[in-house]
């Protein structure tokens, strides 16, 4: 799969991600390397929802409904990157139709606890998509990995919806590694992503694909207490 980067064509509107330092340079390295990153476009729709996200003062209520809304739309987006065959159907009125068939062989995996968060916007998309787990304690120690005993053969969704360092993130696809799914069969889904993540990540693992509302250090790193509520 050549390596790829969807930005937003928006005009007047700021990018806020762009105003970071050295953003826009990381963004041109990952398309020499032939990364496949994939940002959502800047639309006032999704410059809204961010907004709201990092807002300290968003209520619970509205804190979740939009974290939804923009969960949807970035995995909708991953969506758009699997394969899929060409599938010929007939209409109610008898005519042929030629559209496409995503390839079987998908599946998602969170990372505890804040990329179960996406699990529903998940199976919103994909009805009946099954779904691992992987939990990772302090000093990068996994707890608990629930994986599918064939993810090795499946292309796997990895949730997570906020991305500081990358650390965590990096150690989950080790732990895919080891259960031999190839680099280019992970897709790494986020709501927010820092420079430096990003560049942790795709510089140990070139191979796989992310997909990201935005590339920012001003990510609402409060997201699970914000999402699931205080303990």
């Amino acid at each position: 799969m050549a390596g790829h980067i969807i930005n937003g064509n928006s005009g007047t509107i700021p990018r806020v991600g762009d105003e970071e330092e050295g953003v826009g340079q990381l963004v041109l390295d990952l398309q020499e390397k032939g990364t496949n990153f994939v940002l959502l476009k800047k639309t006032p729709q999704i410059l809204e929802l961010q907004t709201i996200l990092k807002d300290r003062t968003t209520n619970h209520s509205d804190f979740v409904f939009n974290a939804d809304r923009l969960m949807r739309l970035v995995i909708e987006e991953g969506l758009n990157h699997l394969p899929f065959t060409e599938h010929t159907v007939t209409t109610p009125t008898g005519f042929r139709y030629e559209g496409i068939q995503f390839n079987r062989g998908n599946c998602g995996v969170s990372l505890c606890r804040s990329g179960e968060a996406m699990e529903v916007s998940l199976r919103q998309c994909c009805r009946c998509i099954r779904i691992g787990k992987i939990l990772i304690g302090d000093e990068q120690k996994v707890l608990y990995a629930r994986l599918l005993p064939d993810i090795n053969s499946r292309r796997v969704l990895l949730l997570y919806p906020t991305i500081g360092s990358g650390t965590t993130v990096c150690k989950a696809i080790e732990v895919l590694k080891e259960a031999r799914v190839p680099d280019e069969n992970i897709y790494l889904v986020a709501l927010f992503i820092s420079p430096t993540g990003l560049k942790n990540i795709t510089r140990k693992y070139p191979y796989i694909t992310v997909v990201a509302s935005d590339i920012t250090s001003l990510y609402p790193n409060h997201f699970s207490t914000s999402y699931f509520g205080a303990v």
